[in-house]
């Protein structure tokens, strides 16, 4: 008999559970779907969110040929073959044939390069599922042609919806006897995850041979225990570890982070993957108390994507452990989140006339350029102006931090600027 997550899963946007802001009454892709038409898109979220149902739902409901490639399985030959097969079957009145990748972010450049005719002249409609920012997996022609639709993982509601869908609407589930006292650890360890709760939840009922079956957070944490592959391939939760690494690098310990990414090694994780958040962290928690992290981390990505497997490990780990043990900052990420902040708040300030370009005639007869000092005419290529908007110009967004490398910068800006920058 298929998984339990395999027998529950939707056939049509009635039964489908979460993502109203995509498929709610009058959302986007509800719209679309309703009129019969829809363009190539890219489903961007975390597993098990429904990204696959949701290709099949709109497959099943537009009437068209449905062709399905694993970016894992599948290479430049399976494409093109695929792509032979919707021209050879498409009718004049039908919608075009839908091409569902899974895993769209493992595609190689000349994977994804086979595609783009294909999606250019409406020949197949592309659906891509990623578990990863398709701004850096995807390439810019095949992205320029797709919209980004970002899943969001299962709210507490859905989670608790499907559980009551699966025991009293599963062949096999609605004949026991199942009662769930407590979901808290069921709903923890799933993670929004609609895959792996159905899975927890078959696992517990299946090591119950007698009825009822009472579920209790303590059944659930010491099955789990018993058999922890059995809700997560990898053997541990994605979200968890990556959390757990970056915390450990914030928290400027070596050993809890070389710790980390030794299990996202040992369980298979993407190396890009790490990379990516190794550059992440170097620019938000270390950032100016040591600049060289943003550096080296950078180094480490192109390294990765250099060597791969197994060598890089140890590029993954050299950046670690830097990073770990480097100074801390955040002041350039308050910095940046306070500015847009202000923003949001003030609204589209106009520019001051001393700082605008002044290419023609009439602008220069307007003032503006006005007043401007060009800051090498003057000793130590500083001179003070005003260059922030007139309602701001007295407004600290950027506050030092207390580390060596921002003391230095503090100093000079206090030398530069007087009171304005004593903190």
């Amino acid at each position: 008999m298929a998984p339990l997550a395999e027998r529950l899963r939707p056939k049509t946007l009635d039964e489908y559970i979460g993502q109203k802001h995509l498929v709610g009454p009058n959302a986007v892709l509800r719209k679309m779907i309703d009129a019969g038409r829809i363009s190539s898109f890219i489903l961007w979220g975390p597993p098990g969110v429904g990204k696959t149902t949701l290709a099949q739902i709109i497959a099943n409901r537009l009437e068209t040929p449905f062709y399905t490639l694993s970016a894992v399985t599948s290479g430049v030959k399976d494409v093109r073959d695929v792509i032979d097969r919707a021209k050879n079957n498409r009718f004049f009145s039908q919608a075009s044939p839908i091409l569902f990748i899974d895993e769209i972010h493992r595609f190689s450049k000349s994977q994804q390069d086979s595609l783009l005719g294909a999606v250019e002249q409406g020949v197949v409609t592309l659906i891509g599922a990623t578990t990863e920012n398709p701004s850096f997996e995807v390439i810019r022609p095949l992205l320029s042609r797709c919209q980004v639709y970002v899943l969001k993982p299962l709210e507490k509601d859905d989670l608790l919806e499907l559980l009551q869908r699966a025991i009293t609407t599963d062949i096999t589930l609605k004949e026991r006897k199942i009662e769930l006292r407590e979901t808290t650890a069921m709903l923890r360890y799933s993670g929004g995850d609609a895959r792996k709760l159905l899975n927890i939840l078959e696992l517990v009922v299946e090591a119950e041979s007698s009825d009822p079956v009472v579920i209790t957070d303590a059944v659930v944490t010491e099955r789990l225990q018993q058999n922890p592959m059995a809700y997560d391939k990898d053997g541990e939760m994605h979200y968890d570890i990556i959390s757990a690494f970056i915390k450990s690098i914030r928290g400027s310990d070596p050993d809890g982070a070389i710790y980390w990414l030794a299990r996202m090694v040992e369980g298979g994780e993407d190396p890009a993957f790490i990379a990516r958040r190794l550059v992440i962290s170097a620019t938000e928690d270390i950032g100016l108390a040591n600049p060289n992290a943003l550096l080296l981390a950078n180094a480490c990505f192109d390294t990765i994507m250099k060597i791969g497997w197994p060598e890089g490990r140890i590029p993954l780990a050299e950046t670690t452990i830097y990073l770990a043990t480097s100074p801390k900052s955040n002041s350039a990420y308050m910095a940046i989140n306070d500015a847009i902040a202000l923003v949001q708040k003030t609204g589209n300030l106009p520019v001051p006339l001393h700082l605008r370009n002044a290419p023609t005639k009439l602008m220069k007869e307007l003032g503006y350029a006005d007043g401007y000092k060009y800051a090498h005419d003057y000793p130590g290529h500083f001179v003070r102006q005003q260059f922030l908007p007139d309602e701001l110009k007295d407004q600290r967004i950027w506050h030092p931090q207390d580390n060596a490398a921002e003391h230095k910068h503090q100093e000079r800006m206090q030398a530069l600027w007087g009171e304005k920058f004593k903190e």
